[in-house]
Parts: structure tokens; sequence; C-alpha cells
């Protein structure tokens, strides 16, 4: 068994937005093994290039003792095994376990009497113990809390936010044990300059990762229905949330489109819990309902609008600026304006996208055309301004007034303009 922290050997498993930032974090004061199934990403992280754009090229060059590889053989010298691999839902809006239940076999092969192996990644309550823990048990033929030990600690990275790293946010921490759950909370706080919280259990701290983004999911549910029923009052959404917010405990919260890899995701796997021990849930489900359908109401909006101005819809041009789930950040997973690309597809083909924080590629995997890397003057009918980009903002309003034709619709999703500037807002 693991006896404190300088007896741990670390391997993270996953370098995408959560275990990149955490295995640097880590090499900083320790030597650690970055994993990651895929060779191209081991390949560029090696030669100082971060796709994501969430860690520079100093900062990977100058991190000696990261360790970066595909080989699973280089894990074996490892005794402390951090899994931070995707969680996402499927087509019916499921959990997806794939990525973790590979994780854990191939963790489970490996592992050796007295390794600690700690979870990341986004799971309903109880998906340690009763899902990933026997996978663990089948393939190393080790017993659970006595040949090795579990922790849960649930990654709380905000992709694009500079200023609430890893290191500033605090952590929950849990073990299997109250031993493992003094020496997991130790671990983290060799990093964590914001402290950390010690759940119970491994399943409270399951629980309160998945609240976190269910309870932001459905209070923007409820702006976003609120802006839905200002829009046909004729009341400007953002005037009545100045004015609502003079007051000391209203909640700031804004309406738009819903995505990433967690407020629109987590909702479903707590769900998935609730209705396997018999409770269907009502809130939750109503929020996401509504959240899921903002791109469609965006479009609608959109088209009544140009509608109104005589703008030929099937032969107009439209551009929609933004393509990532939030502003600043590479991330495109789950984006609600994939939502609105399809939408809109119903009404006109003529559909440019612009996103410089994007890669092409990936975009054109995703939506089937090619980014826009440049744009062109007097050529839109129409522009959608999804995402709040600062270079978006650094353009201006007559930057991109000058991208459209005469008679133009410009809808601004994140309030970056004043209402006497463009022709829409949410």
């Amino acid at each position: 068994m693991i006896n404190t922290i300088k007896d741990i050997k670390l391997g993270i498993i996953g370098l995408g937005y959560v275990g990149l930032p955490l295995a640097l974090e880590f090499a900083k004061n320790r030597k650690v093994i970055g994993f990651d199934l895929k060779k191209k990403r081991i390949k560029e992280l090696s030669s100082g290039i971060d796709k994501n754009l969430e860690s520079s090229k100093e900062e990977l060059e100058n991190s000696k003792n990261l360790n970066f590889t595909n080989s699973e053989d280089d894990l074996k010298y490892a005794n402390c095994f951090i899994i931070t691999v995707p969680t996402p839902i499927d087509e019916l809006k499921k959990p997806d376990l794939q990525s973790l239940l590979q994780a854990s076999e191939m963790i489970g092969k490996i592992i050796k009497k007295g390794d600690l192996i700690i979870y990341e990644s986004t799971v309903y309550p109880g998906c340690t113990e009763e899902v990933c823990v026997p996978i663990l048990e089948k393939f190393s033929n080790l017993k659970f809390n006595q040949d090795f030990f579990c922790g849960y600690s649930p990654e709380r990275i905000n992709p694009g936010d500079k200023k609430h790293t890893i290191s500033n946010i605090k952590k929950i921490t849990s073990g299997s044990t109250p031993e493992i759950l003094d020496l997991v909370d130790s671990l983290y706080n060799e990093i964590i300059s914001a402290g950390t919280h010690k759940a119970s259990s491994i399943k409270v701290a399951e629980a309160a990762k998945v609240i976190e983004n269910t309870q932001r999911d459905i209070n923007i549910a409820l702006i976003n229905e609120l802006s839905m029923i200002f829009s046909k009052l004729n009341i400007d959404t953002k005037e009545v949330l100045d004015a609502a917010g003079s007051k000391w405990n209203f909640l700031p919260f804004k309406p738009g489109l819903v995505g990433g890899h967690c407020i629109g995701v987590d909702p479903y796997y707590l769900t998935h819990k609730a209705e396997s021990v018999g409770h269907h849930p009502k809130i939750i489900l109503a929020g996401r309902e509504i959240n899921d359908n903002m791109g469609s109401h965006v479009v609608s909006e959109m088209i009544k609008k140009m509608e109104k101005k005589k703008i030929n819809i099937k032969k107009s041009k439209i551009l929609i600026m933004g393509l990532t789930f939030k502003e600043n950040c590479s991330d495109v997973r789950n984006s609600g304006v994939k939502m609105v690309f399809e939408r809109l597809k119903k009404y006109t083909h003529n559909l440019d996208l612009y996103d410089p924080w994007t890669d092409s590629e990936e975009i054109k995997k995703i939506y089937g055309t090619n980014l826009q890397q440049s744009l062109d003057k007097n050529k839109y009918d129409g522009v959608i301004i999804a995402v709040a980009h600062k270079i978006f903002i650094e353009m201006g309003k007559i930057e991109i007034l000058n991208l459209c034709k005469k008679n133009h619709v410009i809808y601004d999703l994140k309030y970056l303009f004043t209402k006497d500037q463009i022709d829409l807002r949410l």
C-alpha cells in the first residue's frame, strides 16, 4: 500500500482538456507519466503543440518531469493512476461510458497490490464502485479495498478560462477508505492552492459533480424561457435582466446556447441514475428540453426577422460567427451552435462558418463544410454572432456591419453590442 504521497508514482490517463493541465501541474513537483491512446496527440504534445490551445509551447517544453506516451507498458512503473477520459452521452442521451470502461480494463491489467486508482471523469452517483471497480477486479484478479484502492475527485476545469485555473479552483476529494481519502486529499493539496473539500464518500463526490452543472443548466433554462416570453411581449431581455439584477440576491444568468462536455451532459447522467432507482426527474428534464431546443428558437427568430425585412431566405447568404461551446476556447464538443447550423440548412444551404479558435479539419468532419479563413465585405444577408470570442468583440460593430449587404439581419446571441447596434438579441 502507498503510505505517503512521497511513495506515489503518478500516471495520468487521458491528456485532453482535463488531463493535460492536471499532468502539467503535478509535473511541477513530481515525475508524471502522461498517457493518451491517440498517437497523434502524444506526438503533438511531445513537440510542444496543444491543439486545444489550453497550454503553451513554453509550458510543454519546460515540463521536464512529464513523460508523454501512448505505450501501456510505460504505465507499469506507476502505482497511482488518475483517469480523466471523456464521458459523453450517446444519441439517446444516455451515459456513454465506453472510454471509461476501456480505461478501467487497461488499468486493471497492469495494477499491482497496493495501487491507487483515482477517477476524475464525470459519472453518475455509484458508477465508480458499481461499474468501474468490478472491471478493475476482473482484469487484475485483485480485491477492492484489500489489494487496491480507489478515489474520486471530479474535474472542475473551465476551458478557455485563464483566471480560474486548476490550481485555484477548490477540489473535491474522496476515497474508498478513510486512509485513502487522506492520501488522495494530500496528493491534490500538492497542486491546489485553493484547498480541498473532503467528501464523506465516493458517491457524495460523484453526486456533487453532477449537480453543479445540473443547477447551472436549470438556471440557464429558466432565463432562456423568460427570453422567449419577453420576445413575444416585445420586451428586451437584457434590459429586464439588468433591472432585476439591481437586487442583491438576483442570480446573474443570461440566455444562450448551452453545450460543452459538462452542462449539456451531466443532467442526463443524473437522470439516468434517478430513473434506475424509480424516480423520473421533472425539473431537470424540463430544463434540458428548453436548452436543447434553443437552437431551433434562434433560427425561428432569425427567419422571422429576415422575412420581415423582405430578404429572400432561400437565396440568402448567412454567416455564423463562433462554433465552440464557449468563448475563447477551441472545444466544439456538444456545441449548441451545431443545432443552429442544422436548422438553418432547412431554409438555405448558403451558410458560412467562421471561428479562428477551431480546427478546420475537425469542423469539416462535424459540419461537412469548410471553415472560412477570411471574410469578405458586403457578402451576407444575415450574421449570427453565436460565441463571445474576444476577437469578435475587437472586430467591433462597424467591421461586422461591413460584412453585410445593405439589407441584412445581425443576431447577437451574446450581448456583444448594444440593442441599437444590431437587429436581434436573445
